[in-house]
C-alpha cells in the first residue's frame, strides 16, 4: 500500500495579481481621460494645413501673384501719362488682377484640404480619432477660412498701400473704399476657398473639384462673351453681372452691368453659396462612409 503524497505547495501569486478568493481592485489608468471638444480638432487641422507641403507652394504662388503683379500695375501706371487719367478710380482697383490670378490658388488650397485625404486615405485615420463629422468640417472650414483670410488681408494690404503711395495723382481712397478693397475683397477670396473646400469635400476628388471651382469662376464669364443674339441679351448681362470676376470687381467699384451686385452684396453672395454647400457636405458626410 502506497504512502499518500503531501500537496504540492501553491505558489505565492504575483504582486500585480490578486490573491485567490480576494475581490480585485478596479484599474485606474494614469493617462488622465479629456473629453474632447471643437479646440482639439483645431489643433489638429492646424497642425496638417501648416505641416503639408502644398499650403506653402500654394500661398507662396498666391503671394507672388497678388504682389507681383499688383506692384508690375502700379508701377506701369505711375510711369506712365495715364496716371492722371485714372479719372474718379483710386490706386487700390489695380490691385484686382492680382486677386483674380490669385484666387486660383486660394481655391486650390481650399479642395486640397479635404479633397486629398480621401485620396491618401488619412480621412480614416481623421475619422477614427473624432467621430463627429461636423466636428471635424467644422475645424477644417475654420482653420482654412483663418489662413485663407489673414494671407490674403495681409497681401491685400501691403499691395493697396504700395500703389497708393506710387501714383500721385490718382484720387486718394476714402475709409470705406479702403474697407471694400482691403477687408472686403480678402473675405470674398476666403469665403470662395471656403466653399472650393467644402466642394472637395462632396465631391472627394482633387482634379475634379478644382476644375468645378475654375470653371464656376470663369465659366460664366466665357459663355456670356459668345451670346451675341439678341434674345439671351438677359441672360448674357446675368452672366456677366453675377460672374466671380464682375463681383471681385464691384469691391473697387467697378461694374460690368448697372442692375447687378453693388455695394456689399458680393458678400451676402458667397456666404449663401457657401452656407448651402456647407449643409450639403455635412449631409453627405454623415451617410457616407469613409
Amino acid at each position: 500500500m502506497s504512502t499518500p503524497q503531501p500537496p504540492m505547495p501553491q505558489a505565492a501569486p504575483p504582486a500585480w495579481q490578486a490573491a485567490p478568493g480576494t475581490p480585485h481592485p478596479t484599474y485606474t489608468s494614469p493617462i488622465p481621460v479629456v473629453r474632447t471638444h471643437l479646440g482639439h480638432a483645431i489643433a489638429s487641422e492646424w497642425t496638417k494645413i501648416r505641416s503639408v507641403r502644398s499650403t506653402m507652394w500654394t500661398l507662396g504662388v498666391f503671394l507672388l501673384l497678388v504682389v507681383g503683379i499688383g506692384l508690375t500695375a502700379g508701377a506701369l501706371v505711375a510711369g506712365s501719362a495715364s496716371a492722371s487719367d485714372m479719372g474718379d478710380d483710386t490706386a487700390l482697383s489695380l490691385g484686382f488682377f492680382g486677386l483674380l490670378l490669385g484666387s486660383m490658388c486660394i481655391i486650390t488650397l481650399g479642395v486640397l484640404t479635404t479633397a486629398s485625404e480621401y485620396g491618401t486615405g488619412m480621412i480614416r485615420t481623421t475619422a477614427t480619432a473624432c467621430p463627429s463629422r461636423l466636428r471635424v468640417l467644422l475645424a477644417k472650414s475654420i482653420v482654412f477660412f483663418s489662413v485663407a483670410f489673414v494671407v490674403t488681408l495681409a497681401a491685400a494690404a501691403f499691395v493697396g498701400v504700395a500703389q497708393v503711395g506710387m501714383i500721385d495723382q490718382a484720387r486718394t481712397p476714402t475709409a470705406g473704399e479702403w474697407m471694400k478693397g482691403v477687408v472686403g475683397v480678402s473675405f470674398y477670396i476666403a469665403m470662395l476657398g471656403l466653399l472650393s473646400l467644402l466642394i472637395g469635400s462632396i465631391v472627394r476628388h482633387s482634379a475634379g473639384a478644382i476644375t468645378i471651382m475654375i470653371a464656376a469662376v470663369l465659366a460664366p464669364l466665357v459663355i456670356a462673351l459668345f451670346m451675341f443674339a439678341q434674345s439671351m441679351e438677359k441672360l448674357r448681362t446675368a452672366l456677366f453681372e453675377y460672374s466671380i470676376p464682375n463681383q471681385l470687381s464691384v469691391f473697387y467699384s467697378n461694374s460690368l452691368g448697372e442692375s447687378g451686385p453693388s455695394g456689399w452684396d458680393p458678400v451676402w453672395i458667397i456666404v449663401g453659396v457657401t452656407a448651402m454647400a456647407f449643409a450639403g457636405a455635412w449631409a453627405l458626410l454623415e451617410q457616407r462612409d469613409v
